[in-house]
Parts: C-alpha cells; sequence; structure tokens
C-alpha cells in the first residue's frame, strides 16, 4: 500500500507543495507515496490580485497540472484533523461526508479577513476571497443606475495596510469607469494608525503619501470605524462619512483548522513550525503558507501573510514532507531576502527591498515589475511535467 502526504488547500502553499514533493519523489524515481490534494477547487486564486476590476479571471486552474505531475485531488472542504487515527475528515460538493488517511499531512488552509464585532458589519464589502470581491465589482457597475449623491460617489476604505492601500489607489479608476471622468467622487482610508501607512514604515511613506495626494484619496487617521450602515459609517471620533460604498480590510487570520491542531500559535493564529516546517511537537503534521509562523532567517524575522512567503514555504514544505517518507534530508526553510511591491493604482507602485523597506523603484518603473509579478510570477507553471517539477525545486530564489 502507498504511503499517504495529504495536503489540505490549493493555495500557493498548498499548490507548492504538492509540486514539489512530486519533484523530489521523481527525483528518487519513487512511485510508492501518493500525493494528494483536498480543496474546494481545483484552482489557484489569485489572492494578492483581488483589488483588481475584472477579478473572476484571477484564477488559474489546476486539474491538468496535477494531471502532469502525478498529484490527485479531491473536491471538498476539510472539516475535521483526526490526528490520532491519521485521518481528515472533509465535506464534499454534494454535501456528504468524506474521508481520507494520511501518513504525513501538511496543513495548507490559508487565512481569511478578521471580522471583529462591528455594528453593521455586513454592510461592508471586502476583497478577501473571488466571490467577494466580485460582489465588491457588481455594486460599483450599480452605481450608475443610481443618482448623484455624495453617498453614491463616496468609498470608504476601512484599513490603511498593504490591502487596504492597494484597494483604495485602484478605486478612482474603476470609479471613473462607471461614473464617468468628470465624476465627483471621494475615496476615503480610514485607519487606527497615528499616521498614514504607519505599519509600512517611514521608507515607503512619502511614496504613499505622493500617490494619495495625486489620486485624491484621503486619509483619516487615530480613529477607527465604530458602525456601518447602508447609508455610511460613524467613526469612533464620532464623525459620519455618507457613502454607498464601505469595503472591509483590516486584519488577516490563520485557517480555523489551525486550532485543531495542538500547539503554540502567534497572535494570527498561525501554528508555530521548526526549521524543516514541522508543526512543533508533532511528528507528522506540517504546516506551510499562511498557517505557519516560520522563521525566514536568523534575524528574528518571520515569514508574512504573503504570496512571496507562502510560495517559498510551500516548496520546502513539499520537499521536507516526502524527504521524511523517503529517508533522505530535508532542506531547512530560510528565505532571508523580503521585498515589497505595493501597487497605487494610477500613480504607479513603490518597490522596497529588506525588512527595513529601502525603496529601490518607483511610479512607473515599479508598476511594471508589479505587473510582472501579478500576471506572471505568481501564477503556477504551466502543465509540463519537467518545467512544473523543475519550477518546485526549494533552493529557487523567490524575491
Amino acid at each position: 500500500m502507498k504511503q499517504q502526504i495529504l495536503i489540505i488547500g490549493a493555495g500557493f502553499g498548498g499548490v507548492w507543495s504538492a509540486l514539489s514533493a512530486a519533484r523530489l519523489l521523481d527525483k528518487h524515481d519513487r512511485n510508492d507515496v501518493e500525493i494528494t490534494v483536498l480543496a474546494p477547487q481545483a484552482e489557484l486564486r489569485i489572492r494578492p490580485r483581488f483589488y483588481e476590476p475584472n477579478v473572476h479571471n484571477m484564477k488559474a486552474p489546476l486539474n491538468d497540472l496535477f494531471d502532469a505531475v502525478g498529484v490527485k485531488f479531491v473536491q471538498g472542504s476539510a472539516e475535521v484533523i483526526d490526528e490520532k487515527n491519521k485521518q481528515v475528515g472533509y465535506t464534499k460538493v454534494t454535501g456528504e461526508q468524506g474521508q481520507l488517511s494520511y501518513d504525513r499531512l501538511v496543513l495548507a488552509a490559508g487565512s481569511h479577513l478578521m471580522r471583529p464585532p462591528v455594528e453593521g458589519l455586513d454592510h461592508a464589502f471586502d476583497v478577501d476571497t473571488i466571490e467577494s470581491a466580485t460582489r465588491l465589482e457588481a455594486h460599483i457597475h450599480a452605481l450608475k443606475d443610481v443618482p448623484t449623491s455624495a453617498a453614491r460617489n463616496t468609498v470608504v476604505v476601512a484599513g490603511g495596510g498593504f490591502t487596504g492601500i492597494e484597494t483604495a489607489t485602484e478605486m478612482p479608476a474603476r470609479l471613473r469607469a462607471v461614473l464617468g471622468d468628470n465624476a465627483d467622487i471621494r475615496v476615503i482610508v480610514v485607519d487606527l494608525a497615528p499616521q498614514i501607512a504607519a505599519t509600512l514604515g517611514d521608507g515607503i511613506r512619502p511614496s504613499i503619501i505622493e500617490a494619495s495626494e495625486h489620486l485624491g484619496i484621503e486619509w483619516i487617521v487615530g480613529t477607527s470605524v465604530a458602525s456601518i450602515d447602508a447609508g455610511g459609517v460613524t467613526l469612533a471620533s464620532g464623525q459620519r462619512i455618507e457613502s454607498s460604498t464601505v469595503i472591509w480590510t483590516v486584519g488577516f487570520r490563520a485557517s480555523p483548522l489551525t486550532e485543531q491542531v495542538q500547539g503554540t500559535r502567534d497572535r494570527q493564529g498561525r501554528l508555530h513550525v521548526d526549521q524543516n516546517l514541522k508543526v512543533r511537537g508533532h511528528a507528522d503534521v506540517y504546516a506551510t503558507g499562511d498557517v505557519a509562523y516560520a522563521a525566514t532567517d536568523e534575524l528574528g524575522n518571520f515569514a508574512a501573510m504573503s504570496c512571496q512567503h507562502a510560495i517559498c514555504l510551500g516548496r520546502h514544505a513539499g520537499n521536507n514532507v516526502a524527504a521524511e517518507l523517503l529517508g533522505v534530508e530535508p532542506i531547512a526553510y530560510s528565505q532571508p531576502k523580503y521585498v515589497t511591491c505595493l501597487d497605487l493604482g494610477a500613480w504607479g507602485a513603490v518597490f522596497t527591498e529588506g525588512w527595513d523597506r529601502q525603496v529601490k523603484l518607483v511610479k512607473h518603473e515599479a508598476k511594471e515589475l508589479k505587473t510582472q509579478i501579478n500576471s506572471v510570477w505568481i501564477y503556477p507553471p504551466a502543465a509540463d511535467r519537467a518545467a512544473a517539477l523543475a519550477a518546485a525545486d526549494p533552493l529557487i530564489p523567490v524575491a
């Protein structure tokens, strides 16, 4: 009977785990280990692009790729991790219940937008999933059929982090494409931090401020959204903003499946892993992507919830889980180089290097790089066995 590697999730961490495990099995000419990916869809959803228009296109099919490298795909949603019996219970698309057994488990279930108990949060939109981002896109297109008003023409983005900034800076072009070039639009970012882009650092802030001014984006800092209703938002400061479009981008948390695995977690719910990405205290469970709290270097830096880190984490997790079953040496995860490429709408973009975010490119040059990243680099390889397996080498630098 074949040994079983079960990977939960078909995001960046899951896809690259599967490809990397298949690569190592191929390298050692082994066919006694089966790799299975369990996920709701056989597609990689390109989440970093969900702030853009035409979001329904932001996905890449995986069936042909998995077939090419010998990975089995099971469609369903993981519900229960039974470590004692080494099984995962899942719900099929038909609603029926299923069970999958494993010898080694790779948890790559991703993360989700946090939804705190803010009054009226159900009135807000978000760009966390294709479904929710598509709902926002349909809403924006429908604004043209609504009588002109301050509320119709105003978008409030709650949260001034990476997602909030990219969403806000793209919004003027998206609104004018629907309402016309002469529409009197407002885009307002509300952030609790005391200054613009506080979490991103001093080096990158001037570019964000310049882009915001160029695009006419307003920032309200030092406060938060206290409540939302059909007509707008009320801030904690008491200020009222009339808006038909409120977009929530505040905070992300690891999949709740992590709570079924005993272990230490960080404040975002990510499981602490060792240098080989095995969950600390567990013999058979690995974590990767947004569910893994993994040291990227020896300087105290840890992987962020980003595709940049998830791709490399996946390559290492897949390699190492297969290496353990094959009895060969694993490759310790290391990703010392860190970059940021922040899209800033029609103004351009900003590209930085290092955890201190030293600015290297701005405006048009950075935008060209961002476009390359978003349209080519973060997509899975073609369904060619040799090329796909070569691309899964954990020693390939991501950034």
